[in-house]
């Protein structure tokens, strides 16, 4: 049995060493190398989904997901409707977008990651007047500055960016995947906010609708999400395809009965053992799955009565298995600890 600080990078000694370089490689959910602008059709051009499905993803495709988690999915695809997953954290709420897209070739998955300060104009667009105002200033000051008009005003969408709902209600032949992930962590207002574009499939942009008589075509070019140019006709952003909109909360709060009304909901169970050694599996390799199943065992009578997310258990697997510490269980137990503990 190794020493317990063999595995220690860090070790505390105050003394400058190259422990750095025997760091072993990321856990698969943590590798954020070889990221770039991924263009929309792009399966997984940001390395989102290998993070989310896991680098062995083939095997944790011998897993099927249950009969009503099927039906609930397919009921939000066949009737364009949002599809509300509740869950513990860590069911697997998130990933279920990331498999979906994965599966029926629908690129990248557009994320909104909720926070308290979120609001719907950022979910939709952004427009940059500071940066504008700025532009103008600078072209006042210029000897080129004469020649202002239509192409001033063909200009005005170089300052604006569609966020990740702006960017999914684009008109596309096949929808795209929207995750607007822990919609509970948001301020009160917003899931009212989100009822009217979510029914209608659409939105305007105000500063490209007050000029757009003076556009080519009623037409300016905007950012997407996604980094690429895409054109806005008449300031309105309308789509032709409902994007596949999954929308997560771990329970911390109720939604509104509109909200519930124009949603499908999906509960997501607490995972047997099965489905636990499968997302093992999925993420580190059939062989950590083997040898973390006691692991798997005591995380599962553990969450019977304390709360606990499935990410602590990989943790706790990929670093027992990476650095094989003598006092393994005892270091599993630290990274698994319940998160609902009095504090």
């Amino acid at each position: 049995m190794s020493e317990p600080s063999e595995w220690l990078i860090y070790r505390g000694a105050g003394e400058p060493h190259e422990g750095i370089e025997q760091l072993p490689p990321p856990p698969p959910w943590r590798d954020f190398a070889g990221r770039g602008a991924p263009a929309p059709d792009e399966q997984d051009g940001d390395g989102s989904a290998d993070r989310r499905l896991g680098g062995y993803r083939h095997i944790a495709e011998l897993h099927r997901p249950g009969a009503e988690e099927l039906e609930m999915i397919n009921a939000a695809l066949y009737l364009r409707r949002p599809l509300l997953v509740t869950g513990s954290p860590g069911a697997g709420k998130s990933t279920l977008a990331h498999s979906v897209a994965h599966e029926l070739g629908l690129g990248r998955v557009l994320r909104w990651p909720i926070v308290s300060r979120s609001a719907l104009q950022d979910g939709l667009y952004h427009y940059d007047a500071i940066a504008r105002l700025q532009d103008v200033q600078i072209a006042a000051h210029s000897a080129a500055a004469g020649a202002a008009g239509a192409e001033s005003a063909q200009s005005v969408g170089s300052y604006i960016r569609l966020g990740p709902l702006g960017t999914a209600l684009l008109p596309s032949d096949r929808p795209r995947v929207l995750l607007i992930d822990e919609l509970d962590k948001s301020d009160i207002d917003l899931p009212n906010d989100l009822l009217n574009v979510l029914e209608e499939g659409e939105f305007a942009i105000p500063e490209l609708e007050r000029i757009a008589d003076r556009l080519p075509d009623g037409e300016a070019e905007v950012l997407d999400d996604d980094g690429s140019k895409v054109k806005v006709k008449g300031g309105r952003v309308q789509c032709r395809s409902f994007p596949f909109v999954v929308l997560t909360s771990n329970g911390e709060r109720d939604f509104p009965a509109p909200l519930m009304r124009r949603c499908i909901h999906l509960e997501l169970g607490r995972p047997d053992h099965q489905r636990l050694a499968t997302f093992v599996r999925a993420h580190l390799g059939d062989e950590a799955a083997r040898s973390g199943d006691d692991l798997i065992a005591h995380f599962l009578e553990r969450s019977r009565s304390e709360l606990l997310a499935t990410d602590q258990l990989l943790n706790a697997i990929y670093l027992t298995d990476a650095a094989a510490p003598a006092g393994r269980d005892r270091l599993a137990d630290l990274l698994i600890q319940r998160l609902d503990r009095p504090r």
